[in-house]
């Protein structure tokens, strides 16, 4: 790390509905309102300027003021954060949004983006004496989570719906989780998991302990600064429980509130399957929070979240933002997958996929003009997903075959 002092400048949690304030040094899940706790910050006590951050290694721990562990003795890291934003130039052409960007998170340990907010959310557990972590998974949370817990020394209970992918299972037994399956979806894992939390396990599913999200916002924190402390136009996020959304929104205001960043907040476009999509429906409808979605599926697995938590967070920096919320359908995911693939050589997650059908849909739809700086998120590597990416098996050649012309 940085021989500099460490300098956290987190103040206390703050309920997200009711505002009621909570002792950050205590371990903690939700408000007695039943609603998520926010990590909040001493902004007048942060000293240090872009300038020194830019000196500070490519880690996500770069921005430690801005994060809620307060002793760099235990930080948990395999190196996370930094990751890159790369033009999709010939495909935004294609699609009508030449200045169309990805943050590829697939390069992140685990290989997606869950990294970020188990780095953060153990390393706290951790500073906080909690020994045993457990939680609900659609898979890379857990995988992400029980890694980072050996990593950290510390104990891990996952359950996963069987759908889920092969090799998060497989990441989660390597790494000394107590691993079950369930029958059923991610609300179900989450009920099972729960009943471990008696049993002196801590619960750490989404927005159910408040430091998650703060790896999350991490995320935000980088798109700002590689862009030269500035913001894009339109930030499209595929959302299940909306973790990272909430986060970039509050990283921005953070940044705006110390005086980082002046100027228009970007839109920002949450974006689920039309297999699964209370967030979108709930938009449409105008309400505050969104009704559980009945009978869901999707190819892209994240995005299975039948009710999330934080609806009402999601929400509002939708709003807030002037963004909106898209629904796209699975065969348009996995199309607009393999045509970003052959055009740029970049392959996403079906998560990350669908943010690019959105943008296809939003240009078509004139929502987009075309002219917008647009970044998506690529939230991980489809090379967890096998399953989910359809291809033409290649011709089998005997060895005195010779090669088609």
């Amino acid at each position: 790390m940085s021989v500099e002092s460490w300098n956290s400048a987190l103040s206390h949690l703050e309920c997200g509905r009711c505002g009621r304030w909570h002792d950050a040094d205590r371990p903690r899940n939700l408000c007695e309102c039943g609603t998520p706790l926010l990590a909040r910050y001493d902004l007048g006590a942060v000293t240090v300027s872009r300038e020194d951050i830019a000196a500070r290694p490519a880690n996500l721990w770069r921005y430690r003021e801005l994060l809620p562990v307060r002793h760099e003795e235990n930080v948990v890291t395999l190196g996370e954060g930094m990751t890159p934003i790369l033009p999709l130039r010939s495909y935004g052409s294609r699609i009508g949004v030449p200045r169309l960007h990805v943050k590829d998170e697939a390069l992140l340990p685990t290989g997606s983006f869950k990294a970020r907010g188990a780095a953060v959310g153990v390393s706290r557990a951790r500073e906080l004496g909690i020994e045993r972590i457990t939680m609900p998974t659609n898979g890379n949370a857990g995988a992400a989570w029980a890694t980072y817990a050996a990593r950290g020394g510390m104990g891990s209970l996952i359950v996963m719906p069987q759908d889920a992918p092969a090799i998060t299972r497989m990441e989660c037994v390597l790494a000394g989780a107590r691993l079950y399956i369930v029958d059923g979806l991610i609300g179900d894992a989450g009920r099972l998991a729960a009943q471990a939390v008696g049993d002196g396990w801590f619960n750490t599913a989404t927005l159910k302990e408040p430091y998650r999200i703060e790896g999350k916002k991490t995320m935000g924190l980088e798109i700002v600064e590689q862009l030269g402390w500035r913001m894009p136009d339109v930030i499209v996020y595929p959302t299940g429980g909306g973790v990272g959304l909430i986060g970039i929104r509050k990283a921005l205001d953070e940044l705006v509130a110390l005086g980082w960043l002046t100027g228009r907040l970007p839109r920002l476009v949450s974006v689920q399957s039309s297999g699964c999509a209370p967030i979108v429906r709930a938009f449409t409808e105008g309400t505050d929070t969104a009704a559980p979605w009945e009978n869901a599926a999707t190819v892209a697995f994240g995005l299975n979240v039948a009710s999330a938590i934080g609806d009402f967070l999601i929400l509002s920096a939708v709003r807030d933002t002037s963004g909106t919320a898209v629904a796209v359908d699975d065969a348009d995911i996995l199309a607009q997958q393999a045509t970003c693939a052959a055009d740029e050589g970049v392959l996403m997650c079906p998560e990350g996929a669908a943010t690019l059908a959105a943008v296809a849909h939003l240009r078509q739809n004139d929502w987009l003009d075309g002219s917008e700086e647009v970044v998506v998120l690529n939230t991980g590597s489809d090379l967890k997903y096998p399953h989910a990416t359809p291809y033409e098996e290649p011709p089998l050649l005997t060895k005195n075959t010779p090669l088609p012309r």
